[in-house]
């Protein structure tokens, strides 16, 4: 579940209009030029981001000690998960888990916890893309105000890529303003506990599609090229490498 203390009750109001909003968009985009992406599904990565996960969780009172000093789950693990690092001048800053919901392949966040709200949208033909387990180095969060925006790049760019409808939030109740204030969701839910976190959570529902042109103006860092979509979430064909980083292209894309 995406939960970063701070960081997600501040920031909605940081990206104001007019000349302000101008110069915090350029701050998040200086920070861009200094990120690049990891795709964690495997090895050193996913077991420092699972690291991470715990540092932060329990840095903001969302779990409690635990001997292995990681948070992981067997959502980690199923075949429409994607896991990615966020990586500041070679330092890992942050992460967050993608789930593409579909009929065929329901598993994530948000369907385990609100599975009376989502599965009959599944059944009704609707597709989604669901980000949960964002977090943050809490040393480091302070320091990068701009961070939850370069993180939550990836889950824009997710429904683009997976051309769906609709992005689902799990969100505790106090950070749903972040979300109402940049993506315009919805609340589609009622605030319900979750299963090994000391927090009521409620489900958003961003419309992928709807004012586009105006949320890339808004918040031009959110802009992307097709490439680094597919570098992102696509399967490499086979004998291909997969690639080891993959760097952010706003700039480019707005270029463009």
């Amino acid at each position: 579940m995406p939960d970063q203390g701070e960081a997600l009750r501040s920031n909605g109001n940081n990206a104001s209009e007019g000349k302000r909003g101008e110069t915090f968009s350029s701050h998040v985009e200086a920070l861009l030029d200094r990120t690049e992406y990891r795709r964690c599904d495997r090895g050193d990565d996913r077991e420092d981001i699972f690291r991470l996960r715990y540092k932060s969780y329990l840095a903001n009172g969302i779990v409690t000690h635990s001997e292995q000093r990681t948070l992981g789950d067997d959502l980690d693990d199923t075949p429409n998960a994607h896991l990615f690092g966020v990586f500041v001048d070679g330092r890992l800053l942050s992460t967050l888990r993608i789930h593409h919901v579909t009929a065929e392949m329901p598993w994530s966040t948000s369907t385990r916890a609100f599975g009376d709200v989502v599965l009959p949208m599944l059944e009704e033909g609707l597709t989604f893309v669901c980000m949960s387990r964002f977090a943050s180095d809490p040393e480091w969060t302070r320091h990068y105000p701009q961070l939850p925006y370069v993180t939550l790049r990836l889950a824009s760019m997710a429904c683009q890529h997976f051309n769906v409808p609709y992005g689902l939030s799990t969100v505790r109740e106090e950070h749903a303003g972040f979300y109402r204030r940049i993506y315009r969701s919805e609340c589609i839910s009622a605030p319900r506990g979750y299963p090994g976190v000391f927090a009521r959570v409620v489900l958003y529902r961003t419309d992928a599609h709807r004012d586009q042109e105006a949320f890339f103006t808004r918040f031009p860092f959110f802009r992307s090229t097709a490439v680094e979509r597919r570098m992102l979430f696509s399967k490499p064909a086979k004998g291909e490498p997969e690639p080891l980083t993959i760097l952010p292209t706003a700039r480019f894309a707005k270029a463009a």
